[in-house]
């Protein structure tokens, strides 16, 4: 199997699962537990969230979540109890919906418009800031096109607007990815284990020591009273092995992730596709369209030949269309067509440049079919 849908999820690292077995084999203790065993439970998590906030400025704390979904609505939610609050059209769909949601309840949302790339237009942003702005949450990568949005000097400037505004940013297609750091501008940011090679249901919300946070649930006060229920020990191990290789690793796998994109485009018959993803994106995503075709319909031609990829955010894969790309501004002979590869870590050239040219020779073969129609 070629797997080309790594925005989606990624391939469990083997050697981070070996450094977990041992805490659901022989440690398994809780880490609540008084004895031993708990204590030592609970100084290795200690030391995952050590290594993980070492690549963040001072003064910040993390909680572990179950995944990059709950980082972000507990972000929001904890913001959102007066005022306005402002995001993108662009946003991952756990912060679109949970705007969505937050305004049923009476709360006033305001959306940003986007570049044709799926950046945020920031200019659309930063007038939708005001003195009454409680939280602004801009996405650092956008997962379907790739697009990176500066969050660093966007948090600046919605600080000059307003200082007392929370600066929020879903960082689950960025860490371990990117090899630039965040900026102590921005106040909360989400991260995931299983987009870097950790297991699902492990994820975490990283934030400064000055911000408040607000449960989502409530029990016997883990995380320092801020997520209540026993920690998920295994996938947290787990998470910080996987963790700590990327973030070592960071600047090579984005160097070889980018060469491994230039060889796919390299290799592609672009005829009858069109390339969305512009210019300022990370090499990790790749969004195209075959216009005027159906993006499924070359999934699962694709899929004969051992290759996997998406056809957009795994997470909004029951809708047609992508809300992204629509709001992108692209008609809908584009995004019928829509396909998302992405790059990751254990892909081999061979793979690539294999996976281009089946691509190229599908779209050329369904193109040919529909024309004789």
């Amino acid at each position: 199997m070629i797997y080309l849908d790594n925005a989606a999820t990624t391939r469990p690292d083997e050697e981070a699962l070996e450094i977990a077995e041992r805490y659901y084999k022989e440690n398994y203790f809780n880490p609540s537990a008084l004895y031993a065993g708990g204590l030592e439970v609970k100084k290795k998590i200690a030391e995952v969230k050590s290594k993980i906030l070492s690549v963040f400025p001072t003064g910040y704390d993390m909680i572990f979540t179950s995944c990059g979904s709950e980082s972000d609505n507990m972000a929001i939610s904890s913001f959102a109890k007066r005022g306005n609050i402002v995001t993108t059209e662009g946003e991952h769909s756990a912060i679109y919906e949970c705007f969505n949601e937050l305004k049923k309840r009476g709360v006033e949302t305001r959306f940003a418009k986007l570049n044709p790339d799926g950046s945020v237009n920031v200019d659309s942003l930063l007038s939708l800031v005001d003195e009454k702005t409680s939280i602004v949450s801009v996405v650092r990568v956008n997962n379907e096109t790739g697009a990176i949005n500066n969050v660093n000097e966007i948090a600046g400037r919605v600080k000059k607007i307003n200082p007392a505004t929370v600066f929020h940013s879903d960082g689950v297609q960025a860490f371990g990815k990117l090899p630039t750091a965040i900026s102590d501008k921005v106040d909360l940011y989400s991260i995931s284990s299983h987009k870097i090679g950790g297991l699902k249901g492990t994820g975490g919300l990283v934030f400064k020591k000055s911000v408040r946070l607000v449960p989502l649930i409530f029990g016997g006060g883990q995380e320092n009273g801020l997520r209540s229920g026993t920690e998920n020990v295994f996938g947290i191990i787990d998470f910080g092995a996987a963790a700590e290789k990327r973030l070592e690793r960071v600047s090579e796998n984005y160097s070889k992730i980018a060469e491994f994109k230039q060889i796919f485009l390299d290799n592609l018959d672009k005829r009858f596709i069109k390339i969305i993803s512009g210019e300022n994106v990370s090499p990790y995503i790749l969004s195209l369209s075959a216009v005027g075709l159906r993006g499924e319909v070359i999934l699962h031609m694709l899929e004969e030949f051992g290759i996997v990829v998406g056809t957009g955010s795994a997470c909004s894969s029951r809708m047609r269309h992508s809300r992204v790309l629509k709001a992108c501004g692209y008609n809908a002979g584009v995004l019928d067509g829509a396909i998302r590869i992405s790059f990751g870590v254990d892909n081999t050239k061979e793979e690539v440049i294999f996976a281009a040219e089946k691509l190229g020779e599908c779209v050329n073969k369904l193109k040919g079919v529909m024309d004789r129609r």
